[in-house]
C-alpha cells in the first residue's frame, strides 16, 4: 500500500506492506528508513492543522496517532491516504528530477540546442537568375568527354565568365585543372601557380571564375539521385571557397531519349545557402563509405528536416534549379601567345593583354603549360606585324 506524507518539505510517498498489521510505530520506522527522519522526532496526524502547529504544546493537541500500537486500518488509512507529518531538526531533501528536454525527452546538450536551430529546408529561389553557356565552349567540353572518354569516367573544370547586376551568369570558357576521374569520384590536383595564371588570363578578358562543371558517368544515370553525396560535398566546397552568391554548379550527362538515342544533357544548379553554411561550419561527414546511400548526405550532428531530427539529408534539399540559356561569343580575333611559366608573371600577362588589344578587338592569352582551356569562335583577322598566332581552341 502507498501512503502520501505531507510535511513542510512537500508531498512524499512511503510504501507499507499491510495496513491491517502495520501500526503507527511501524509506520514511523518505515518513515525513518525511507525518508531518513528519526522516529523520536516525528509527530503524525490525519489532521492537516498539524502543519500549522507553532509550539510543542500545539503538537500535543493532535492525539489521533499518538498511540503507537494502533493499526493503520483502524484509522481508516488505505492506499493513497494522506498522513500529515511534522518533525524536529533539519534534513536534506532531494529535488525533483529535472529534464530540460521534457518529461518524455532526453537531456538536451548545447549541441542539441544548436541542432534545433539548424533547419534544412528547400530554397525556392536561386541567387543566379539564369546561366548562359557559350555554345562552342560548352561543345568543346562535352565533345572531349563524349568522344574520348565515352562518359565512362568523370571529368570536371571551373567555369569563367561574367555576372550581371541582375544575377545572370555568362560562361565563356572552362579551365580543367589536373585531375583523376573514375566512375563515381572526381579528384582535382590543384596547382596554385597555374591557377594564378588562369586568373590573370581571365582578368585580362574582364572575366572571373563563376562556377564548377563536371560530368556524370553512364553508370550514374541508372541511379535514382540528381547529385550524389560526393558531388554535393565537392560542389559545396567550391561554392564556399568562391564567396560568390551567384556561383553555379553545372552537370553534364548522357541521357537516352524517346528514340533510344543518347543525347548530351546540361543541367545547372546552385548549392543552397544552408548547405554552404553546413559545409563551412563542418557539419558534413566527409568520410564517405562504400555502402553509404549516395542520395543521402550524412551530418555529424542531428539537423531538423521537416518535423524530425536526422543525420541523413536527401541531397535534393540542397539543390536549387537554375535556368539555362546559350549565347555565342563573336570575337574579331583571338591571339595565342606561346610562353612557358618562367617567362612571364601575372602582371606581365596583363600588360601584354592591354598592348595586344590595340591590335585586336578581343585577345586570348594561353600558356603552353595550360592545355585545358576551352574557348570558342573562329578568328577573322590576323596582324602579321606582331608574333602571335590565331587559334580556335586548345584541347
Amino acid at each position: 500500500m502507498m501512503l502520501r506524507l505531507r510535511s513542510r518539505d512537500g508531498l512524499e510517498r512511503v510504501t507499507v506492506e499491510n495496513p491491517h498489521t502495520t501500526t503507527v510505530s511501524g509506520l514511523k520506522r518505515i518513515i525513518e528508513a525511507q525518508l531518513r527522519i528519526p522516529v523520536h522526532n516525528q509527530t503524525l496526524s490525519t489532521n492537516q492543522n498539524l502543519l500549522l502547529a507553532k509550539s510543542r504544546e500545539d503538537l500535543h493537541r493532535f492525539t489521533d496517532m499518538a498511540n503507537p500500537d494502533v493499526t493503520l486500518s483502524s484509522l481508516n488509512l488505505g492506499h493513497g491516504s494522506i498522513v500529515f507529518l511534522t518533525y524536529e531538526g533539519e534534513r536534506h531533501v532531494a529535488g525533483p528530477a529535472f529534464n530540460p528536454a521534457g518529461s518524455f525527452g532526453r537531456k538536451m546538450t548545447m549541441d542539441d540546442l544548436i541542432a534545433k536551430q539548424m533547419r534544412v529546408t528547400r530554397q525556392e529561389n536561386p541567387h543566379c537568375e539564369l546561366v548562359s553557356f557559350d555554345r562552342d565552349c560548352a561543345n568543346a567540353f562535352q565533345h572531349y568527354v563524349n568522344e574520348m572518354l565515352a562518359f565512362a569516367v568523370k571529368r570536371g573544370g571551373f567555369m569563367y565568365g561574367s555576372v550581371s547586376e541582375e544575377g545572370k551568369v555568362e560562361v565563356d570558357f572552362i579551365y580543367e585543372p589536373p585531375q583523376q576521374g573514375s566512375e563515381e569520384n572526381l579528384v582535382f590536383f590543384r596547382d596554385p601557380e597555374e591557377e594564378k595564371l588562369v586568373e590573370a588570363i581571365a582578368a585580362g578578358l574582364g572575366m572571373r571564375r563563376v562556377g564548377f562543371i563536371f560530368t556524370q558517368t553512364i553508370s550514374q544515370d541508372k541511379k535514382d539521385y540528381t547529385l550524389s553525396n560526393r558531388e554535393v560535398l565537392q560542389a559545396a566546397e567550391y561554392h564556399a571557397e568562391s564567396g560568390l552568391k551567384e556561383w553555379v554548379t553545372a552537370v553534364v550527362k548522357l541521357e537516352v531519349n524517346e528514340d533510344m538515342n543518347a543525347d548530351v544533357h546540361f543541367e545547372a544548379f546552385q548549392i543552397s545557402d544552408v548547405c554552404v553554411r553546413l559545409f563551412k561550419e563542418g557539419w558534413f561527414e566527409t568520410e564517405i563509405k562504400e555502402d553509404d546511400d549516395p542520395k543521402l548526405s550524412k551530418m555529424k550532428k542531428d539537423v531538423v528536416v521537416g518535423v524530425k531530427d536526422t543525420k541523413e539529408v536527401d541531397n535534393d534539399f540542397f539543390l536549387v534549379v537554375v535556368k539555362i540559356a546559350d549565347h555565342q561569343v563573336w570575337f574579331l580575333g583571338y591571339i595565342l601567345l606561346f610562353l612557358a611559366p618562367c617567362q612571364c608573371d601575372c602582371d606581365c600577362l596583363l600588360e601584354i593583354t592591354m598592348f595586344a588589344e590595340l591590335w585586336c578587338t578581343s585577345v586570348v592569352l594561353v600558356l603552353c603549360s595550360i592545355p585545358r582551356l576551352y574557348f570558342s569562335s573562329v578568328p577573322k583577322s590576323y596582324s602579321p606585324s606582331i608574333s602571335f598566332v590565331f587559334f580556335l581552341s586548345i584541347c
